[in-house]
């Protein structure tokens, strides 16, 4: 939640951006001048003619209902719990129609490039003859499994569900930070988000012509069962690693919103050359596994021998065609920070088209000349372990001590390859309440992609906010929320 007190906000008066300044970045709801962005008056006049006392009112009320729902997070090893509320702003983030049309389109693409270098990766690599990504890039990567080369997922797709980051400069240009394509988690917090904000702000939602998340749960049922084509009444189920992780509680929503079952490893079993599921009726096959479960946990006998999370023959059977997993073994290998920093040369490769969505200009530290560069200016960068998520393993260099830059530089001497460096962007920010306040925040977006049958952009997705003044850090174990993202309907 919000710093200050949550339920009791301290009153003030007059319109809510009446003392608001988004301090020289670009702000996603006004111009620099104060007015509403083109396609947002509606929403910004409603907004402003709202007493601030009222508006607090109303963002305490939506975190009580969230506290209520039980929306929670795990952060391990937080010195003061395990579990903790995800902060929630009342503030939504809308995006134009006609922008999102482009995200749309960028991600669409983005995502047939990503699912052609892992077919390429794990069969004939076409694009390392060609000179295009190193072969010791894909070779050293965290996320490449050997036991996966050869393997054919159903339909040819790999990369079922993509979480993209997308990150706005000060001159309103969008970027893709980073692909996420592994188990990307937050999608419960945007289905959650928007069922609160429909209750808080019923009149200015249905004025704004919102389009709608909530069918999100069924398409991803509907592209879970088309992988399983040859099956008369497939069974899904959703695989965890169980409450202690820091995601269970998105697998147990997206298991009762799909009304499929939450299972566990122990609760699977490799039978008659399939996979099942123990029930008070005996076993039932399982056709498609919606895993939650990292790679290396997910067969004993093929990776990691001292898992408890997986099944045993799960590989066996997955290689074989009669269960399908989603996302496929191996996708990892794009999540790799360095092969990230290929991905524009992958689209022109396999797709022969320009990129529509650029990435974040990237210096890969295992190039001389681009390794001599960041050694030199790490108080101009921001330095990222490779293979880290959720804001950890980084260096803000405008941020960092003398020390940290030193340790950093020591780390990037001895292993190059596991960094990667970029330019400090000024994010742009909107309008946040903060300690009975409403601030300029650094926000993202992380619009969530489901392919199968086709390619399917939610209209929408994760806004997540950096709570903390100054920080351009948004994930939730650094301190950062999330806001409700508005894609406007419209030409």
């Amino acid at each position: 939640m919000n710093a200050g007190s949550p339920f009791a906000p301290p009153a003030a008066h007059g319109g809510a951006f009446d003392a608001y300044d988004a301090g020289g970045f670009y702000d996603e709801l006004l111009s620099p001048e104060g007015a509403a962005r083109p396609g947002l008056e509606l929403l910004v006049r409603k907004l402003n003619d709202m007493p601030s006392e009222e508006l607090l009112r109303r963002q305490g009320m939506a975190e009580r209902a969230l506290f209520r729902m039980g929306i929670t997070f795990n952060v391990y090893g937080h010195n003061q719990g395990v579990e903790k509320i995800f902060p929630f702003d009342v503030i939504p983030r809308p995006v134009a129609a006609a922008e999102y049309r482009h995200i749309e389109a960028g991600l669409r693409q983005r995502t047939r490039a990503l699912n052609h270098f892992i077919q390429d990766v794990y069969h004939d690599r076409e694009i390392v003859r060609a000179g295009v990504v190193p072969e010791f890039i894909i070779d050293s990567c965290s996320g490449f499994r050997e036991p996966c080369r050869g393997l054919h997922p159903p339909r040819g797709v790999w990369c079922h569900i993509n979480g993209c980051d997308l990150v706005r400069d000060d001159s309103g240009k969008v970027y893709v930070l980073e692909d996420n394509l592994r188990c990307p988690s937050g999608v419960s917090y945007v289905l959650q988000n928007r069922a609160v904000m429909k209750r808080t702000f019923p009149s200015l939602f249905d004025l704004s012509h919102i389009r709608p998340v909530d069918d999100y749960p069924s398409r991803l049922l509907s592209m879970l069962l088309s992988l399983a084509h040859q099956v008369d009444r497939p069974r899904v189920v959703v695989l965890t690693p169980g409450p202690f992780n820091s995601a269970y509680y998105e697998h147990s929503f997206l298991a009762q919103q799909m009304g499929v079952p939450l299972v566990e490893g122990r609760d699977l079993v490799l039978r008659d050359n399939h996979i099942a599921m123990r029930t008070t009726g005996g076993f039932e096959r399982v056709d498609v596994i919606y895993r939650r479960v990292d790679d290396l946990f997910l067969d004993p006998q093929v990776f990691r021998p001292d898992s408890m999370l997986g099944v045993a023959g799960l590989m066996q059977v997955y290689r074989s065609g009669r269960v399908a997993l989603a996302n496929a073994p191996g996708t990892g290998v794009a999540d790799d920070k360095a092969v990230y920093a290929y991905v524009e040369e992958m689209i022109r490769f396999y797709l022969g088209e320009a990129p529509i969505l650029p990435n974040v200009p990237t210096y890969l530290c295992h190039r001389d000349e681009d390794r001599h560069y960041v050694l030199n200016h790490l108080e101009q960068l921001v330095v990222k372990a490779v293979a880290e998520a959720g804001g950890y393993g980084m260096l803000m260099g405008p941020q960092s001590t003398a020390d940290q830059r030193a340790e950093f530089a020591a780390k990037i001497t001895e292993n190059p390859r596991n960094y990667i460096a970029q330019p400090v962007l000024r994010l742009s920010r909107a309008p946040t309440i903060c300690e009975g306040r409403l601030v300029g925040r650094h926000v993202d977006l992380r619009p969530y992609i489901l392919y199968g049958d086709d390619i399917f952009v939610l209209p929408g997705g994760l806004t997540r906010v950096a709570l903390r003044e100054g920080s351009l850090v948004v994930n939730s174990s650094q301190g950062g929320g999330s806001k409700d993202t508005w894609v406007l309907a419209g030409p």
